[in-house]
């Protein structure tokens, strides 16, 4: 496992208009706020600092997703599902191509590459991903929606590491 694979636990509080901005500007841009923060940093990262920052973070919504599912917050946990698939996706253009995608139209385009490349079942994880960040805004879903949601957003997910991991490039 190489050095920056590194479990931290941290908590940051950030109040006020501060915390304001932030939610305005995440939810005009349909990103989840994790996914908001890592796009302003990775704005001044280099490409495998982007990489790595992506891919952890996905691990990491993953991870909050399967503690909300524990607590019965499916909408919660639908929002980390959809946040980890995007970014999954983001650390694997970044990483193959060094490509930044910034919208969600972009997102699209890239899973049938991504596809393409790893598997005709990345449709179905992708498929699963995205509609999560729909049950999230208007709450549909069922337990049994976001539980087969999270299984095929974690295979997308820990593929993508593993190609990371084992192909290199970072």
């Amino acid at each position: 496992m190489s050095s920056w694979w590194l479990e931290l636990s941290q908590t940051i509080v950030i109040r006020g208009r501060i915390a304001q901005l932030i939610l305005e500007r995440a939810k005009r841009l349909s990103f989840s706020v994790e996914e908001f923060l890592i796009e302003l940093l990775n704005q001044y990262s280099d490409p495998s600092e982007r990489v790595r920052s992506y891919i952890e973070t996905a691990l990491d919504l993953l991870e909050q997703a399967k503690e909300e599912l524990e607590k019965g917050n499916l909408r919660q946990a639908a929002e980390k599902l959809w946040g980890a698939t995007a970014l999954a996706v983001k650390a694997y253009a970044c990483w193959r191509e060094g490509r930044r995608i910034t919208s969600h139209g972009e997102l699209w385009e890239y899973s049938e590459k991504l596809a393409r490349e790893i598997g005709e079942w990345v449709y179905d994880s992708w498929n699963a991903g995205t509609s999560m960040h729909t049950c999230f805004y208007e709450g549909w879903c069922t337990r049994g929606h976001v539980e087969e949601a999270y299984k095929r957003v974690e295979k997308l997910v820990k593929e993508i590491l593993s190609k990371i991991r084992r192909e290199g490039k970072t």
